[in-house]
């Protein structure tokens, strides 16, 4: 498989990485026609710098938009203040959802770094992510 995903959505999670820093930003990734084309900032109830939890209620409201604008629930993401863009070992037991990517921004080094894996069932793969740049911002 491969993440494909707008250049837009990308800027737009890793502003929201920077803004909810030290902590843990999340959210939700949403696709059409294969492409990730919509994103869905939730609220990480945690708190924390090293792992969240998303709203029950947000999530509940995202997919409903997801299903209503004829999209299709694609990753979950979230991002990692301090380390680099790689599932932690809480990631790994958190991923429930085998059908899902796991989408992670570091804010480690210099540059935002963006990563995609497929967590099943405790076994981390990286996923080759296609960034797509359609000129708008």
């Amino acid at each position: 498989m491969m993440l494909k995903i707008k250049q837009n959505i990308i800027d737009r999670i890793v502003a929201q990485g920077l803004t909810e820093a030290p902590l843990e930003a999340c959210g939700y990734l949403a696709e059409k026609d294969g492409v990730v084309c919509k994103h869905f900032e939730l609220t990480n109830l945690d708190k924390s710098p090293v792992h969240f939890s998303m709203d029950p209620a947000e999530q509940f409201a995202a997919v409903n938009e997801c299903r209503n604008q004829g999209l299709k629930l694609r990753a979950v993401y979230h991002s990692h203040p301090e380390t680099p863009a790689r599932p932690s070992n809480e990631d790994i037991k958190l991923a429930y959802d085998p059908s899902l990517s796991y989408v992670i921004v570091s804010l480690a080094g210099t540059d935002p770094s963006t990563k995609s894996f497929i967590i099943q069932e405790g076994v981390v793969e990286p996923e080759p992510l296609e960034i797509i740049n359609d000129g708008k911002k």
